[in-house]
């Protein structure tokens, strides 16, 4: 009995450490595995809105979305299409807020 004890013990140990080590992952970054890839999800949703407007998918604008928040910054040919672009990008699933530090592109 005294065999089997010991290995329970082990088995007890390696099972704490290992929930130890996996809750150790989560605040490496501040963020869970969930929180990422559904800031990875959202980024990438509103990429492919900007891609398919007919009027920004040429122009750079970069998203970036840290717990929900989406931050856009570039350039865009005028207010209405920033304007377009932030309404659908904050009809996304798990978008909490959407700044926008767009810029008007000069016509040249």
């Amino acid at each position: 009995m005294r065999r089997e004890t010991k290995y329970l013990l082990f088995l007890t140990v390696l099972l704490v450490a290992g929930l130890v080590l996996f809750a150790g992952c989560a605040s490496m970054t501040g963020e869970t595995a969930g929180e990422n890839i559904d800031d990875n999800t959202i980024t990438a949703e509103a990429n492919a809105i900007i891609i398919k407007d007919p009027q920004a998918h040429y122009l750079k604008i970069d998203v970036e979305t840290t717990q929900g928040e989406v931050v856009l910054t570039g350039f865009v040919n005028s207010r209405e299409t920033e304007d377009r672009l932030v309404d659908k990008i904050r009809k996304i699933r798990g978008v909490k807020h959407v700044k926008s530090l767009l810029k008007i592109e000069e016509k040249k």
